[in-house]
């Protein structure tokens, strides 16, 4: 069994990816060829903004968008403990510090509540993170960070193609910023990403970052950096684009069927009132003494699961200096604790939903 399904997925579009690929290798643009401008102009109409910059990585996208705002050494960059790492240590590569906040229990997104305690005078943004495949209250976020004039960048890389109210993931924020890993809901066969914004000024900022601080050869108005996208890789995504709703649509049932069958077994995901949820993963919780055991017990029947996140960023070696200790975000730190993800993919059958949730009932049995 699979935890992420990427063989069966190319076996299915085959036919459109080599081509697309093909196309590539004949008209040989490798470095910001056609293929980036109409992939660029495909998910920004879909996200519903202005402009679409793809990178080189989710990680870069955050960087990079830090980086056009300005932020740098002396300022502060509000986000939460719970997350893959680079959600803080962008913050921390453009100089800057991070602050963090706790999530919400249930969603495992950034608790609004607790925003304006971490704001100082040294904030310059605040990155929540949609973690897992939903957004975060990022209408409530959006309306904290107009009070003190703080920019907002959605860190979406997990949760692409997800809406709150009708706004989609990526085009609620000035900025959004997602990656196109190849297990994320919309993956290439490499490292990518993308930034989002209706912001004119920005989205020239950020392009001009991108390759190596201009946007005509030979002539730097910015510190840059390479950025840039493979053309390769954006061929992969369009083969795989006219796929993307039913896929989403089939990650959303998929999930809410694990729920159906394990909601009287253990904590199953909650889904904020307003929310679609995309599920690029499908995570339950489980008491901490008994985590490991169940993720052992799986394995041991052939079923494989994952843990996002062990340990939290104030946890983390590097982030020592910055004065944290446990206890100071007890929901982030409760949850790495009792999370587990099972099996998750467009193509999981029932069948093998079945199995996984038998070997858990099996589990628990008395």
């Amino acid at each position: 069994m699979q935890f992420i399904d990427l063989k069966t997925q190319y076996i299915r579009y085959k036919e459109e990816i080599d081509a697309r690929m093909q196309a590539v290798l004949e008209h040989g643009r490798y470095i910001m060829g056609p293929e980036i401008f109409e992939l660029e102009g495909i998910l920004a109409e879909f996200v519903g903004v202005k402009h679409c910059i793809t990178l080189s990585s989710g990680t870069h996208s955050l960087e990079i968008a830090l980086r056009a705002l300005g932020i740098g050494p002396g300022d502060e960059v509000i986000t939460v403990p719970f997350s893959w790492i680079s959600s803080a240590e962008v913050i921390s590569l453009v100089g800057a510090q991070p602050v963090f906040t706790d999530i919400e229990p249930g969603s495992f997104n950034m608790d609004a509540n607790g925003i304006e305690k971490a704001v100082s005078g040294k904030t310059k943004a605040i990155i929540p993170v949609s973690l897992f495949g939903q957004m975060p209250k990022l209408e409530v976020i959006n309306k904290i960070a107009e009070k003190y004039g703080i920019p907002v960048i959605e860190d979406a890389a997990q949760s692409f193609g997800a809406e709150r109210f009708g706004m989609k993931s990526c085009g609620a924020t000035l900025i959004g910023s997602t990656s196109f890993f190849p297990a994320k809901p919309l993956g290439c066969y490499g490292d990518g990403g993308a930034l989002f914004t209706d912001d004119d000024h920005l989205a020239e900022v950020m392009r001009a970052i991108r390759t190596h601080g201009g946007l005509k050869r030979h002539h730097h108005t910015h510190v840059g950096t390479n950025g840039r996208f493979d053309t390769l890789q954006a061929a992969v995504i369009l083969a795989k684009w006219p796929h993307f709703k039913e896929e989403t649509e089939l990650r959303s049932s998929t999930g809410e069927r694990y729920n159906r069958l394990l909601g009287d077994i253990c904590k199953t995901p909650e889904i904020t009132e307003g929310n679609t949820h995309v599920f690029a993963q499908y995570t339950i919780r489980v008491e901490e003494h008994l985590r490991d055991q169940l993720s052992l017990h799986l394995q041991n029947e052939g079923i494989p699961t994952g843990v996002y996140y062990p340990a939290c960023f104030h946890e983390q070696p590097v982030f020592q200096h910055l004065g944290y200790s446990y206890g100071d975000f007890p929901e982030s730190e409760k949850a790495s604790r009792e999370v587990l993800s099972l099996p998750m993919h467009p193509f999981l059958t029932k069948q093998e939903q079945d199995t996984i949730v038998e070997k858990i009932k099996i589990f628990f049995q008395p």
